[in-house]
């Protein structure tokens, strides 16, 4: 049976440098796709390629 799903998201304030800002909202652009789904993208492929382990993050 089809069933319509809302993805459900957060709303959060990050700072960020201007000039990653103004590279990513160009690439948005070029890729005609909202900013902020790509820095979900980005954030997505980040996570999913990361080459560290649990131990790196560790103080």
């Amino acid at each position: 049976m089809f069933s319509v799903k809302k993805p459900q998201y957060i709303n959060k304030t990050f700072r960020m440098p201007v000039e990653l800002v103004q590279k990513l909202e160009s690439l948005a652009q070029e890729a005609q796709v909202s900013l902020n789904s790509l820095i979900i993208q980005c954030c997505d492929y980040a996570l999913e390629n990361i080459q560290s382990s649990k131990s790196d993050f560790e103080s």
